[in-house]
């Protein structure tokens, strides 16, 4: 006969959650598992004695954590999922007719909260992973991506406009101040100059946003715009800590970098910060490698290598490697050469030696346009003058001369330690284990893109992924080892056929179909 189901709300209900949310149910497990009441002690600080009673430190990093897990990337789609499922209210500690706080009260918390709060709770995961004996620590990959800021191109302003507004600003107070010592103007010409200043600045970037939103989209004085844009010129008057960044085959937008530690042993994440966006990585090589010491001591964990792509390669990132006795795998940046065509060097004398035994000797160290510091060496124009060699080596010039990083014995070790080692090998070994990280935090656990603004914001952002990440690790490595113990008791029991006929007999005992 059709079934035909009839509903009528009921005024009165006996509902118990925890009874509607499976033993298995991931949030369920997760409760058992994070221990946050240490929250109550550490954010004592940030609360007065007096007032309403703020949101619960506890379900503020709750909400925030079933942001990054649910890959939601605003706090209303947080506050709205979490309403919808009882598996979340039951992780939070709510009940279904509780009202749940209001969304905006998630980003007042997270700004009111110090990043060392975040830290410190990325730090309480990171030892659970340990003490499951997840982490190794000997070997670490390190690597970094954009995530995008909480700002539009649109927002961008040439530099230049800020400094004709501060001296407009200056020629104001000058004149304020000739009507002041005259008695003709009031006191109080500080709020004035300021007042007039922002609004030489409003105006102006009014007028170049309205101008590129004007332009037809496509058309080249708007692509030229967005292609030419730099941190030189620009800067967002919206997030002003975001740095425009662009990869081949993308849009220039406005971005962050965050830079990623991860464990080789079960790609557990050792250490995550964020950084600007046009700072590369070799000058965030150092501060990675000391934070990422710092995690793993507490626990007398030490790193011994460190695996990077050629990006992280500079004097001082393998000098850091080396202060911290860690052995790097990291490749040379494109302009290092290992040797020099029909020239020796010379480590005793400091020079270098041409085929016909003529010396170039160490002149000077210079600065290029990159930054790097360079050693120049040169002949002299007598030697070569004659030389039958001269239009091949120097052709139109009259002397040679070769340019060599002051960091070069670094690059030379590297060099060495590289060609010992499977290359091949060592990339694989890279990509396989920090690659699969990045593509999780950004396509899955709502690294995309941050919804605050400022770099210490952002940072917090990052972070919060990167708990989310541990945990979904942590709680997947507590089922694989209750499947790897099945497995073993299968496997014990094939040798003793008995007791395999009785665990089968009760399993068809208790199964419906039989």
């Amino acid at each position: 006969m059709q079934g035909k189901k009839q509903f009528t709300e009921k005024l009165f209900t006996n509902f118990q959650l925890s009874d509607r949310v499976p033993e298995d149910n991931f949030y369920r497990r997760l409760k058992s598992v994070l221990e946050l009441p240490w929250l109550y002690k550490a954010t004592k600080k940030y609360y007065g004695s007096e007032g309403q009673q703020s949101i619960d430190p506890i379900v503020f990093f709750k909400l925030m954590l079933i942001g990054y897990l649910e890959n939601l990337g605003s706090d209303r789609r947080i506050i709205n999922t979490v309403c919808l499922r009882l598996d979340l209210l039951f992780f939070i500690g709510y009940d279904i007719d509780e009202a749940l706080p209001w969304h905006s009260t998630l980003s007042r918390t997270r700004k009111l909260y110090g990043d060392d709060l975040f830290k410190q709770l990325f730090k309480e995961v990171l030892k659970q992973c340990i003490d499951k004996g997840m982490v190794a620590g000997r070997r670490q990959v390190m690597d970094s991506v954009a995530v995008k800021a909480n700002a539009s191109m649109d927002s961008l302003v040439e530099k230049q406009i800020l400094d004709d507004a501060s001296d407009y600003a200056d020629e104001l107070k000058i004149e304020e101040q000739g009507k002041e010592d005259s008695g003709d103007g009031d006191s109080d010409n500080t709020k004035t100059v300021s007042a007039a200043r922002n609004k030489a600045v409003q105006l102006h970037h009014q007028w170049k946003a309205k101008a590129y939103k004007d332009m037809p989209k496509g058309s080249r004085q708007r692509q030229e715009r967005a292609k030419f844009v730099s941190n030189h010129t620009h800067y967002s008057t919206t997030d002003g800590d975001a740095r425009v960044s662009v990869k081949p085959g993308k849009p220039r937008q406005l971005n962050y970098a965050a830079q990623v530690s991860v464990d080789t042993a079960h790609h557990v994440i050792t250490h995550i910060q964020a950084d600007h966006a046009d700072k590369r990585d070799s000058q965030c090589l150092p501060s990675m490698v000391s934070n990422t010491i710092d995690n793993l001591s507490e626990h007398n964990l030490q790193i011994e290598e460190v695996y990077a792509d050629a990006g992280y390669s500079s004097g001082e990132a393998l000098q850091s490697l080396e202060d911290n006795n860690i052995t790097g795998y990291i490749p040379n940046f494109g302009q290092y050469k290992p040797t020099r065509e029909g020239f020796r060097y010379d480590k005793d004398n400091d020079c270098y030696v041409c085929s016909r035994g003529k010396y170039l000797p160490f002149k000077k160290i210079i600065t290029t346009s990159l930054g790097y510091q360079m050693k120049v060496y040169r002949s002299s124009s007598k030697d070569c003058g004659p030389c039958p060699l001269r239009s091949k080596c120097i052709g139109k010039s009259d002397f040679k001369k070769i340019d060599d990083s002051v960091d070069k014995p670094l690059y030379d070790r590297m060099h060495a330690r590289l060609q010992t080692m499977n290359r091949e090998k060592i990339r694989r070994l890279r990509s396989s284990t920090v690659e699969p990280v990045l593509g999780t935090l950004v396509n899955y656990l709502a690294m995309r893109r941050v919804n605050t603004r400022g770099i210490k914001q952002a940072a917090k952002c990052i972070l919060m992924s990167a708990i989310a990440y541990n945990l979904k690790k942590l709680l997947n490595w507590d089922s694989r080892k209750l499947k790897v113990a099945a497995m073993a008791k299968m496997k014990e029991l094939k040798n003793d056929p008995q007791s395999l006929c009785f665990i089968i007999f009760r399993s068809l005992r208790h199964c419906p179909s039989v």
